[in-house]
């Protein structure tokens, strides 16, 4: 394998990894649920697909027998992410998530007053 494809495929892996990054931390900073829905599934999709096609062009270009099971983890990626999202996006709609009031900041889910407690 020439430097020239190693290089490639380290371009591929760094940019799949940086998305992957990306997407991450998209889910934890972003308020919103629809944000948040849709960061790691844009970037995440993008950068497991760039670390997938850095393992197909490995195998292929390698002297070693190239196996399927990459292109159909690409395939199945690319179809079950987009439906995945946008279900979740139809289930959020319906249950009118955009108009719910934000949560309030000084007090973590669970840790209120119960109902079995005075005021």
């Amino acid at each position: 394998m020439s430097w020239i494809i190693a290089m490639l495929l380290v371009f591929l892996l760094a940019a799949g990894a940086f998305f992957i990054l990306v997407g991450s931390i998209g889910l934890v900073k972003f308020s919103e649920f629809f944000k948040r829905l849709h960061a790691p599934t844009k970037a995440s999709t993008l950068g497991v697909g760039c670390v997938l096609l850095a393992s197909v062009g490995y195998h292929w270009l390698g002297e070693t027998d190239p196996q399927p099971r990459e292109l159909l983890i690409t395939a199945f990626l690319f179809i079950t992410a987009p439906i995945g999202a946008h279900l979740m996006a139809k289930a959020a709609l319906s249950l009118h998530m955009a108009e719910r009031p934000a949560q309030p900041e000084g007090e973590a889910v669970g840790e209120g007053r119960g109902p079995d407690q005075d005021a």
